[in-house]
């Protein structure tokens, strides 16, 4: 009794067995679940794509209120002159006056908030495996808290307002930028720029390589990124300083939500996923 090994006798020998795993030592499914595994590139290839594809359907089913969306943006507007921060204005039409610096900003809005949000994705799945998991879910917690805004508070952007003059420098440069502007603009909702997923996914990268990387100059372009990206969404007129706060917050509630399940933040997490166990070795039959 208590033993961990009982022996039988075969042919004059002793073999030690080993004792079967009992209930209480086999993880329950809720547990195998939230221990990080080794991620199967198939698999998240697939689930970034539908993610991905089930955000913009969602996103861009939402009613434009167009009345609602106007209104809210004017009293965003009247918020921030209150506050002391409406300089939206004032620092759209000062970077409009730099083509060349204007004309990158449009084409940083329409590319980066993707690519560089894919590329870290990648950097996790190659060099961190056992945090990628946690820092995926934060992510897709952040955009999917982001359509609730989007369905509660529809917002049109600065270039939308009525009576005031922000630029929209995707059609006044005839460039390729906002999926909100010019030729694109019936592909994508207008009226959903709070919160702003710039602000939400370009600060989940900045600190997740803030956090991760080891490099001091890199771990500071980390942190770099994010500004930039608030200095664009506000230079073309795409969003106002709140809009980024709310970005900010959807982000917060993504990082609660890894706290939650994975019980610590994805940089806490070991950076290499744990080992799969092995089944338990049943004991070999009684001659």
């Amino acid at each position: 009794m208590g033993e961990s090994t009982v022996t039988t006798s075969l042919e004059g020998r002793e073999q030690a067995v080993p004792a079967p795993v009992t209930a209480a030592q086999r993880p329950g499914p809720l547990q195998r679940l939230r221990t990080a595994r080794r991620p199967r590139l198939w698999f998240e290839i697939l689930l970034i794509a539908v993610s991905y594809w089930t955000y913009s359907l969602i996103r861009n089913a939402v009613p434009e209120q167009r009345a609602e969306a106007l209104r809210n943006a004017d009293w965003i507007w009247r918020m921030e002159q209150h506050l002391g921060i409406a300089v939206e204005e004032s620092v759209n039409h000062g970077v409009n006056a730099v083509t060349w610096l204007i004309v990158g900003m449009n084409y940083y809005y329409a590319t980066l908030h993707f690519v560089l949000t894919l590329a870290v994705l990648v950097w996790l799945y190659r060099a961190h495996p056992g945090r990628y998991g946690a820092a995926r879910t934060a992510l897709f917690a952040t955009t999917a808290v982001a359509l609730v805004g989007y369905y509660l508070y529809p917002l049109a952007p600065p270039r939308l307002m009525n009576g005031n003059d922000f630029i929209d420098t995707v059609v006044v440069h005839q460039t390729w930028g906002s999926m909100a502007s010019g030729d694109l603009k019936n592909m994508s909702n207008q009226y959903a720029a709070m919160p702003s997923m710039h602000i939400g996914w370009s600060l989940w990268c900045g600190l997740t390589i803030f956090t991760l990387a080891k490099l001091p100059w890199v771990r500071i372009l980390g942190l770099l990124y994010p500004t930039a990206t608030l200095i664009v969404i506000v230079a073309t007129a795409n969003h106002f300083w709140l809009d980024a706060v709310g970005g900010m917050i959807c982000l917060a509630f993504g990082y609660a939500v890894t706290r939650t399940w994975s019980g610590a933040f994805p940089h806490a997490l070991p950076r290499q996923p744990a080992p799969r166990q092995a089944a338990p070795r049943q004991p070999a039959p009684r001659p």
